[in-house]
């Protein structure tokens, strides 16, 4: 009996230190630490909406809006918010940072530190190092022609085939390893911006991808093709055009997201100067021209303008850092809070 009970409390012992190890194993409190206190990540779960960073708009194949927020990913079908990550990781510790319907329906999601997540309706399934990807800061996410995911993050990219991960660094020829935007363009080359240079990747080697000085790119933000097959980039120079042989640095706006809509007109948010970013568009009937003529639609604080969308009504979404905007081309309706 005596034995019985020492078992018993170097049970209970064992039990104790596991439970204070999982505790300091937990994801780290980024978000309340320096970004948001307890009155709003109670703020952000009361609303039931997007009340935090919005990084990233996407849109599903049914028109939903889909937000990748720091306390959560939201679908918004054009009545209400549904928070789709509520049931696999709470507020405190969620900071998503991307999302992507892919082409059979399925939803990922990119998280900052806890890798990245797949979600076919039913249940999820956690991709993390563990699982071959290549860093847990799964931060941009893109699908190729070929059904490939592909994964920016802080380490590297990655590519999964739906069976196993490939992971690509600057050992394979990637300029830095710090990704911010990918892009397929329509010769199937798929392009990179990273924190270093703008490089693509045509299946076998990385090309760094230089202006006609034969200087690189430095901090390459966003990446995207037009309608015409121009490529439209932002650095830390501005916004820059490419026809295939010229470079024209169109604007000394920052571009940290760059999207093409309906009716030919591209649209920025980005840096204006230190102290203040916007949302920009450049106007279809000139932005061919050497110098296009940009309409500011709203400027703010930095960070203040961050992913962009053009909805299938022609409204136009961005993220901010304390929530979602839709501008209907009249007004701006800030929806956090409603």
């Amino acid at each position: 009996m005596k034995y019985a009970r020492v078992y018993a409390l170097l049970l209970v012992f064992a039990f104790h230190i596991s439970c204070e190890q999982n505790a300091k194993n937990k994801p780290q409190d980024n978000i309340s630490k320096g970004h948001y206190s307890e009155s709003q990540l109670k703020e952000a779960v009361a609303f039931k909406v997007p009340a935090s960073m919005v990084r990233n708009v996407r849109k599903d194949k049914n028109g939903n809006i889909l937000i990748a927020s720091y306390l959560g990913v939201f679908r918004y079908d054009g009545t209400s918010f549904t928070n789709l990550t509520s049931e696999i990781i709470s507020p405190r510790f969620s900071s998503f940072w991307d999302v992507l319907e892919d082409r059979k329906g399925n939803l990922w999601f990119g998280t900052k530190d806890s890798g990245a997540y797949y979600y076919n309706g039913k249940s999820f399934q956690h991709f993390t190092t563990r699982d071959g990807l290549g860093s847990n800061s799964a931060l941009h996410i893109y699908e190729d022609k070929a059904g490939n995911i592909w994964f920016g993050t802080i380490g590297g990219v990655s590519r999964y085939d739906g069976k196993s991960f490939r992971n690509f660094t600057t050992k394979d020829g990637l300029p830095n390893n710090d990704i911010n935007s990918i892009m397929e363009d329509k010769t199937g080359k798929i392009w990179f911006g990273t924190r270093g240079d703008a490089c693509y990747y045509d299946g076998k080697t990385f090309t760094i991808f230089k202006n006609k000085d034969g200087k690189p790119f430095h901090n390459v933000w966003s990446i995207i093709e037009d309608k015409k097959g121009y490529i439209w980039f932002g650095d830390v120079d501005g916004l820059w055009r490419y026809d295939g042989s010229t470079f024209t640095n169109i604007s000394q706006r920052g571009a940290y997201a760059i999207m093409e809509d309906k009716k030919g007109n591209i649209w920025t948010t980005g840096e204006v100067n230190p102290k203040t970013w916007a949302l920009s568009r450049y106007d279809q009937k000139t932005v061919y021209n050497k110098k296009p003529v940009v309409s500011e639609i709203m400027s703010g604080g930095r960070m203040d303008f961050l992913g962009i969308l053009e909805a299938d009504d022609e409204s136009i979404w961005f993220g901010t850092g304390v929530g979602v905007r839709r501008y209907d081309g009249k007004t701006i309706t800030d929806f956090k809070g409603k």
